[in-house]
């Protein structure tokens, strides 16, 4: 009988994973939550379109021989028109999660690290805002899916560039704005 291969949280494919290479999910967390709505109750009563701001993050820390804590941050900032004063609310939350992988090659690893880390954390993290906005008053609202491989390779791409003769390092820890 053939061994079938998970599916990661979107329902993707998992990707291959070279001969010995193991991953898990250790523990799924969170690491901060945050929401601030600073012109509450009034906001309630006003009519324009509220504008959207999302910013999104990773980090990723060892923690032990084989394990791996990766962040996923994203904010979500809602104004109306222009100026720091017209903030509706802001929204953060920081999820996280300890991940086991061992047994993979170093391009494999951060590609991991950098893509299915995230799918995995980003349902958590989605439904928590999700709830978090709907909890201060304010219509639901779902974020749209994320796609971490684009974001990686862009990422990748930057640093790639950076790393021309000439350059600076290009380490970094924040995926991409969306």
């Amino acid at each position: 009988m053939a061994e079938q291969q998970p599916d990661n949280a979107n329902g993707a494919a998992a990707p291959a994973q070279p001969a010995g290479a193991q991953f898990s999910v250790e523990k799924i967390y969170v690491k901060d939550v945050s929401f601030e709505s600073p012109k509450a109750p009034q906001v309630f009563n006003e009519q324009a379109q509220p504008q959207l701001n999302m910013n999104l993050n990773q980090r990723v820390q060892k923690v032990g021989e084989t394990g791996y804590e990766v962040v996923l941050g994203i904010t979500l900032t809602c104004t109306l028109g222009e100026g720091e004063g017209n903030t509706v609310y802001v929204a953060e939350v920081q999820q996280a999660g300890v991940f086991g992988l061992s047994g993979f090659e170093s391009n494999v690893l951060d590609a991991m690290l950098g893509t299915h880390c995230p799918n995995v954390l980003y349902p958590y993290a989605r439904q928590l805002l999700g709830e978090l906005i709907q909890a201060g008053g304010f219509p639901p609202f779902l974020l749209q899916p994320i796609n971490f491989e684009a974001l990686y390779a862009e990422g990748l791409r930057q640093r790639n560039a950076k790393q021309q003769p000439g350059a600076g390092n290009g380490d970094t820890e924040t995926v991409g704005n969306a």
